[in-house]
Formats: structure tokens, C-alpha cells, sequence
């Protein structure tokens, strides 16, 4: 058997009521660097959060008392839902045997960074998420700019004319990605892997649905920065001289 990883200083909660499942998630998980706590229920699972202050949630969606979606809800109304590592936002990953597009986008929308169907192979369960840490630790990037709009990915901040932007941790990862391809046509099969890291078998839908949604805080009284390409995905730039 090979030896346990050295600790990687990462706090993972685990929530899930399968028992069997718990634990070998659990076991896995420390073998593989990480210090996990565990719960058996939602209520269970918000206790734990406010005890742990975890790095990121693994939640099954179905529980037996309130679902993984509501145990997320409710988290993102204790902790706030602006992308600040180890503050405001809590990386979560979702667990479940339902595998049907609507559910992945309901708690992609609800600002999951993962979904992950049952059974899954634990290899590359820890190897998600890694990427999903990855791409919520914040680490020191230059400062980018398009006309007056201002990300911050050292600081997790957004801003348009000086205004402050409050954005979704999903819609600071779509907005960093159009900003470090500004002026660039991007497909929507590329964002959906970049910001998603997941191809939802080529439905795109809730590429869509979160460009509406940073529209409708950017683009809201400025001039037009995100436009669409028709047939093709999107691009932000700034107004043409």
C-alpha cells in the first residue's frame, strides 16, 4: 500500500449519510494529504462549518434532512457570496447519484464549483479536487483592465468605474476568463472548460445563462463590454474608436 501523502495543510468537509461511503471517502482523502471532517447530515454539515472553517465542501445532495443544495444555500447566506478564499467563499463540490444535466446546473448556479456522479473513482475525485482548489486559491496575478472594468485576481475583487462589483464565485471565474481573453472570441466549449471544468455533454445552456447575469451587472448603465458572436460564444472588449 503506498505511503500517506505528506499533509498538503488543506481542511476538506465531507458530508454524506452513506456511512460506507463516508468513511471511505474520508480514509482516501487523509491517505491523500488532506484533514477531513465529516458529517452525516445538512444540520450536521453547518455546525461542522462553522467549527472547521473548511478549505472546501464535499456534499452529497441527497441527505435525509435538508438536501445539498439548501446546506449550500444556507452557507452562502452565512458566509456571503463574494469570491474571497478562506472569507467569503467556500469552494464546494457536489456528490450525487443523479445524473441529470438540470441537477448539475441547479448546483453549478447555486455557485458549486464541481459536480461529481456516483460511483466515481477516488483517484479522480482527489485529482478534481485539486484543480477545483486550483482555481479558487487566489494566487497573485496582475491586475486586468478593459476600458473602465478592473479585476483583481490576487484580491478577488471587481469593479466598473470605481464601483464594486458583487459577484458569484462563478461569476468572478466567467469574468476572469473573458478579461484574460479580452478582445478574443471564446467559444462556449471553452468556457464551459475552463471556468466549469465540465462539458455537461455539450450543453451549454448555463454558459448562457451566467453571461446574463454578469451582463446584467456590468453592462448595466456603462457601455456594452460583453457581446455576443453569434454562432460562436462571446468576447469582451472595449467601445471601438
Amino acid at each position: 500500500m503506498p505511503r500517506p501523502a505528506a499533509s498538503t495543510g488543506v481542511n476538506l468537509l465531507v458530508v454524506d449519510d452513506e456511512p460506507t461511503v463516508r468513511e471511505l471517502l474520508c480514509a482516501a482523502l487523509r491517505h491523500a494529504g488532506f484533514t477531513v471532517a465529516a458529517a452525516c447530515t445538512g444540520q450536521e454539515a453547518l455546525d461542522r462549518a462553522e467549527e472547521v472553517s473548511p478549505d472546501l465542501v464535499l456534499v452529497d445532495v441527497m441527505l435525509p434532512d435538508l438536501d445539498g443544495f439548501e446546506v449550500i444555500r444556507r452557507l452562502r447566506e452565512r458566509y456571503g457570496s463574494a469570491a474571497a478564499p478562506r472569507t467569503g467563499h467556500i469552494p464546494v463540490m457536489f456528490l450525487s447519484a443523479r445524473d441529470a444535466t438540470q441537477d448539475k446546473i441547479e448546483g453549478l448556479v447555486l455557485g458549486g464549483d464541481d459536480y461529481v456522479t456516483k460511483p466515481f473513482d477516488l483517484q479522480e475525485l482527489i485529482a478534481r479536487i485539486r484543480a477545483v482548489l486550483r482555481r479558487t486559491s487566489g494566487d497573485p496575478t496582475a491586475l486586468l483592465r478593459v476600458a473602465d472594468l478592473e479585476l483583481d485576481p490576487e484580491g478577488v475583487q471587481a469593479a466598473r468605474a470605481g464601483e464594486p462589483l458583487r459577484l458569484s464565485p462563478t461569476e468572478f471565474r466567467l469574468l476572469h476568463y473573458l478579461m484574460a481573453n479580452a478582445g478574443r472570441t471564446v467559444s462556449k466549449p471553452q468556457i464551459l472548460q475552463r471556468v466549469w471544468d465540465y462539458d455537461f455533454n455539450g450543453d451549454t445552456g448555463i454558459v448562457d445563462t451566467y453571461i446574463s447575469y454578469l451582463r446584467r451587472k456590468i453592462d448595466n448603465g456603462g457601455p456594452k463590454l460583453i457581446h455576443t458572436v453569434h454562432g460562436v460564444g462571446y468576447v469582451l472588449r472595449g467601445a471601438k474608436t
